[in-house]
C-alpha cells in the first residue's frame, strides 16, 4: 500500500483536513494517509520544518509528503514537487524544502501551473500526491523548474572555549530543543569541565535520561536527534525558565 503523509496547520475544527484527505482517497483504496501533525503553529514553516525534518526519514523511501503550510506565500506563487533523500515532497515554494534537509533536491518540478487556487492543498497537492503514490511518473505531473527558494537556518557559533546556539524548537512538554549537536560538543570538550547557560540557569553536567534529576529540577541531555535538549523533570521548561524559540543557549569549556 502506498503511503502519503500530511502535515499542516489546519487543526481539526474545520473542513479543510477532511476535504484534502477525501480528495486523495477518491483516487483509489490503495493509499494509506499518515497524519504527521495538523497542529503546527499557524503559518510557521520554522515549526513545520522541524517536525517534518525530524519525521520523514522514518518512512520508507518513495513516501509522498504533502505540506500544507503557508501555501499562499509561495515564491512567485510556485507549488513544487521535490525529491529529497529518496522521498517526494509536495508543497509551496516558501523556503521549507531548504529547512528539512541540507541536501540539494534531485528533482524539482512545478505543479499546478495556471491554477490560481486559494486552497492548493485540495486543488493541486491532493491530486498530484495520489497520482504519484499510485505509480505515475513524477515527470508527467509537472514541469522542470529552478531549484526551490532557499532559507538559511541559523547556525551555531563555536570557538575553542565556547559554543553559542539557540532554541530551535519548543515541544509539547515545554522542553527546549537546541541546535547544539553532539559532534560539535565532543570535538571541543577535550575532557574539560563545562557549564551550559540559558536564561538565569546553569547546569554543569549532562544526563542520559530526564528522570536522573529530582522532580522540578532542570536537566540537559542529548535527544534522539543528537542535539542538546533542556527540560524540567515533570515541568514545563519554557514557562518556568522564560525561554522560547530563538532564546540563546551557551556552553563554556573550563580550562
Amino acid at each position: 500500500m502506498s503511503i502519503i503523509t500530511f502535515i499542516s496547520d489546519f487543526g481539526n475544527r474545520d473542513y479543510h483536513l477532511a476535504c484534502v484527505k477525501g480528495r486523495i482517497l477518491s483516487h483509489g483504496e490503495l493509499i494509506n494517509i499518515v497524519d504527521i501533525s495538523h497542529h503546527i503553529d499557524l503559518h510557521s514553516i520554522i515549526h513545520g520544518s522541524y517536525v517534518l525534518g525530524s519525521t520523514f526519514r522514518h518512512f520508507p523511501e518513495g513516501t509522498v509528503h504533502v505540506i500544507g503550510l503557508d501555501t499562499l506565500n509561495a515564491y512567485k506563487s510556485r507549488h513544487l514537487l521535490v525529491k529529497l533523500e529518496g522521498h517526494y515532497f509536495i508543497g509551496p515554494d516558501n523556503g521549507i524544502f531548504s529547512l528539512i534537509s541540507t541536501q540539494a533536491p534531485s528533482l524539482t518540478l512545478q505543479v499546478g501551473i495556471g491554477n490560481e487556487s486559494t486552497f492548493p492543498e485540495l486543488d493541486i497537492y491532493a491530486d498530484v500526491a495520489a497520482k504519484l503514490a499510485l505509480g505515475e511518473n513524477p515527470k508527467d505531473l509537472g514541469e522542470f523548474t529552478e531549484r526551490p527558494f532557499e532559507l538559511k537556518p541559523r547556525q551555531l557559533k563555536a570557538t575553542k572555549s565556547k559554543i553559542v546556539g539557540h532554541v530551535e524548537h519548543v515541544d509539547c512538554y515545554g522542553n527546549l530543543v537546541t541546535n547544539i549537536d553532539k559532534s560539535t560538543f565532543f570535538q571541543l570538550l577535550d575532557e574539560r569541565d563545562f557549564f551550559i547557560a540559558f536564561g538565569r540557569e546553569k547546569v554543569r553536567s549532562l544526563v542520559n535520561f530526564p528522570n536522573e534529576v529530582e522532580m522540578g529540577e532542570v536537566f540537559a541531555y542529548f535527544n534522539q536527534r543528537d542535539c542538546i535538549e533542556i527540560g524540567v523533570n515533570k515541568g514545563n521548561a519554557s514557562e518556568l525558565l522564560g525561554l522560547e524559540y530563538s532564546s540563546p543557549v551557551r556552553i563554556e569549556f573550563l580550562d
